[in-house]
C-alpha cells in the first residue's frame, strides 16, 4: 500500500514538472508584455531576495525604486539639458 501511494505521489509530481516546464518553454502561452511585467514586478518586490530576511526584502525594494527614481531624474536632466531650458 505505501508503494503504490509513493508511486501516485511520483506520478503528481512528475505531471506538475512537465506542466510547469511546458509553460515555461511556450513562449505562445503568455503575450511578450505580460512576461516583462511580471518580471518587473517581481524585481520591485524582490522576489529574488531572501524570504527569510526582511531587512534585506526591504533594503532591496527601497534600493531598486531609488534607483529607478535616480533614472527618471537623470531623464528628466537630459532632456532638460538637450532642449535648453533648465
Amino acid at each position: 500500500m505505501a508503494a503504490n501511494d509513493k508511486e501516485r505521489q511520483t506520478v503528481t509530481e512528475s505531471k506538475r514538472i512537465l506542466e510547469r516546464i511546458s509553460l515555461e518553454t511556450n513562449p505562445g502561452a503568455k503575450s511578450a508584455v505580460e512576461r516583462t511585467v511580471n518580471r518587473t514586478k517581481g524585481h520591485f518586490t524582490a522576489e529574488d531576495a531572501d524570504a527569510a530576511d526582511p531587512i534585506e526584502i526591504w533594503g532591496t525594494r527601497i534600493g531598486r525604486v531609488l534607483g529607478l527614481l535616480v533614472l527618471i531624474a537623470m531623464f528628466i536632466w537630459l532632456i532638460s539639458s538637450i532642449t535648453g531650458k533648465s
